[in-house]
């Protein structure tokens, strides 16, 4: 039997329909994607799924029993769950049945019926249900989704909106319902915790329904597809790229159908007035009613729709001009907040020091470089671009930026103030143009007739993007600083950018949790955190197997600085010549320009780098004295025992429960032993180098 099924289920607000005539089923175990434009009805689905809305027309039948949870998007957090002491608290409270048994177990316990049939039978019961693994598991879901240990303790009131939310998931990851309901889960989640989502929903047994943009999410977590388009529902089997592929092939059948239909009704029409002409009436009738025949048949088309269009040109002026060949370089940067300017203590009280998130010793883009800033969400990726932005100011170090670099910012924080009341103002106060101008830009955007006197305060997350989106196009620019662009958009809107960007001849840097995007637009990545930014020589996926492999941000910050050292060969993006005139240090750094001279010298410099030098002959070397030798052998002997017990411990750490059941311990674990592996192969090669001077 199913868990839910719907019957031309419909749904309306006045005159307006959001649902028509919706037929589905939920079954056992199955794992849906539900896709659709922003405004198809996906949340008043999932809302009427769940029983929070009812259906105006049709039927919604749920099996007896079932229990489902919802995570909505705009989440609103019951009492219990904000009045809890702590977030640990309130993500164990999901498994309330759970700690209602073990309270049982207790009474029993203490009233002396530990040995009766009851006991026993409860007992057996809360271990089927994994009441002994509870707090391995809550501890794993906070862990996995993204809070440090020293914020399990802090009260449900004292964190952000975005915390609580990933607590709501968490609790709801501990409840495990028949029927999991959720609404663009991975908003507030970085890559590591959307990772541990989409491993906890593949292995978890239940039915999941989850409405998302994220197409990568989509892929990796269902097996079917439910589509809202034109308030019809459509069932496709497989991910979301299969789901892709079967709706391309069914427009492109849809649209060669229709054309055949239009052919033979033109044909026809043709006939039936020839055959007029002729004052042949029997064969006029004859195909008159094969015209009506052919008239009834009905061929569903698809709707073009609204698209997203960007195009290169700006509003003002033509397209931008060519910058140098370095665009931005910055050196020993530190990047935080001043006092009065969002610096703010742990604690949560303002700071009277300045308070430093992130260091870039030292980070550069060339010309045409797609770059992907990543980490973990308070790493400091919005603050490192800010920054470059001129909309922080450096706390130390420099940025520079090379000739002639027009720089346009699209900022994350969406509530920040638009000029204008409505969305044609917002246009015409940043730049002067005509209505119609601004008019028919703004339809590149979606906004049309009416759409363009809509006040700004009042839009949408998804209109308030696009907006954002068409302001950033008004000047012409050659270096793009996007912090989560994608935000708010739905699929469509996504590919839009998508395609802008990889057509696009600017240099792009962007902050996205969007892996799609990364793995698309991006060839390489700076990625952010533990306090550091180092930049990584490859896309989304190879960082991503580098990480699994014990690549770390501090190892490679190490492995880079070494390789700066005196003595040292100087990498090719550090390669001297460029300008290094430097506006203000530690207390207000600037900005300052490369002159031409210094590009040329840069690039003469880098090609001078990359090119093989033929390695110098080994010269012989002396031979040690017997005490000298042994001495070292000590050393050496002494550094593999201790490095091969320690990689022994790592081994076989990572078969215990306690650390693969949390994600964090399991990730430090796995890091330290591809350290100690390395340090393994180098003090191998060091005993193999003192054998060839044994005396």
């Amino acid at each position: 039997m199913s868990l839910v099924r719907l019957e031309a289920v419909a749904r309306e607000i006045g005159t307006f329909v959001i649902l028509d005539a919706v037929t589905g089923a939920i079954a056992p175990g199955e794992r849906i994607g539900l896709v659709g434009p922003n405004g198809a009805g996906k949340t008043t689905l999932l809302r009427i799924v769940s029983g929070r809305d009812e259906a105006d027309r049709g039927k919604v039948t749920r099996r007896r029993g079932l229990s489902l949870g919802l995570l909505a998007q705009e989440a609103h957090f019951d009492e219990a769950f904000m009045t809890a002491p702590d977030l640990r608290a309130a993500v164990r409270h999901g498994a309330a049945h759970l700690e209602r048994m073990a309270e049982k177990l207790t009474v029993l316990e203490h009233a002396g019926h530990a040995a009766g049939a009851e006991y026993e039978e409860l007992q057996h019961r809360f271990e089927i249900l994994g009441g002994y693994t509870l707090d391995q598991r809550v501890d794993e879901a906070l862990s996995g989704l993204g809070f440090a240990r020293e914020e399990w303790g802090r009260p449900p009131t004292a964190t952000s909106g975005g915390q609580q939310t990933r607590a709501a998931l968490a609790r709801l990851v501990i409840a495990d319902p028949d029927l999991l309901l959720l609404d663009e889960p991975t908003n507030h989640l970085d890559v590591s915790a959307i990772e541990w989502l989409e491993e906890h929903l593949r292995r978890r047994g239940g039915a999941l329904l989850v409405a998302s943009h994220d197409r990568a999410f989509l892929d990796a977590t269902v097996t079917r597809v439910w589509e809202l388009r034109d308030r019809k529902l459509t069932v496709f089997r497989g991910d979301y790229s299969s789901y892709h592929r079967q709706r391309i092939e069914r427009d492109e059948r849809a649209l060669r159908e229709a054309g055949a239909l239009q052919a033979q009704v033109e044909k026809e029409v043709d006939l039936v007035q020839k055959y007029r002409s002729q004052r042949k009436h029997t064969k006029m009738h004859e195909h008159e009613a094969r015209l009506d025949r052919l008239k009834e048949q009905k061929v569903e088309t698809p709707r073009s729709g609204r698209s997203l269009k960007l195009l290169g040109n700006a509003l003002a002026g033509a397209g931008p001009v060519r910058s140098g060949e370095l665009v931005v370089r910055v050196d020993e940067l530190a990047v935080g907040y001043l006092p009065g300017r969002g610096a703010v203590r742990p604690d949560g009280e303002a700071a009277t020091e300045p308070v430093e998130i992130a260091k870039a010793p030292f980070l550069a883009a060339q010309r045409g470089d797609r770059i992907g800033i990543v980490g973990p969400n308070g790493a400091g990726k919005t603050t490192l671009l800010r920054t470059i932005a001129g909309d922080l100011p450096p706390l130390d170090g420099s940025i520079t930026f090379g000739h002639q670099v027009q720089p346009a910012y699209l900022a994350q924080l969406r509530d920040a103030a638009i000029p204008g009341a409505s969305v044609l103002d917002a246009v015409m106060e940043a730049i002067p143009v005509t209505p119609g101008e601004a008019r028919g830009y703004l339809a590149r955007f979606l906004f049309r007739g009416d759409d363009v006197f809509k006040e700004v305060r009042l839009l949408s997350g998804g209109e308030r993007s696009r907006l954002e989106l068409a302001l950033l196009g008004i000047l012409p620019s050659n270096l793009m600083l996007l912090d989560e662009p994608t935000n708010h958009l739905d699929i469509a809107a996504r590919e839009a950018i998508e395609g802008f960007l990889a057509e696009s001849h600017a240099t792009i840097l962007v902050v996205s949790h969007d892996r799609r995007l990364l793995e698309t637009i991006c060839e390489r990545l700076w990625v952010v955190g533990e306090g550091l930014a180092v930049p990584f020589d490859g896309g989304y996926r190879a960082w991503r197997a580098a990480v699994t492999d014990g690549w770390t941000i501090e190892a490679e910050a190490r492995r880079r600085a070494n390789r700066l050292r005196p003595g040292a060969p100087a990498p090719k993006s550090a390669a001297s010549g460029v300008d290094s005139s430097r506006s203000g240090g530690a207390k207000g750094a600037g900005r300052a320009a490369v002159s031409k001279s210094g590009v040329a010298a840069s690039s003469s410099a880098a090609v001078a780098t990359a090119a093989p030098k033929p390695k110098p002959a080994r010269a012989a070397r002396p031979k040690l004295s017997k005490d000298a030798y042994r001495r070292r052998r000590e050393v050496l002997d002494a550094e593999l025992s201790r490095l091969g017990l320690r990689r022994t411990q790592l081994e076989l750490a990572m078969g215990q429960p306690s650390v693969t059941a949390n994600f964090v311990e399991m990730r430090r674990v796995t890091s330290e032993l591809a350290d100690v592996s390395r340090a393994m192969v180098e003090a191998e090669d060091a005993w193999l180098e003192l054998e060839e001077l044994a005396p």
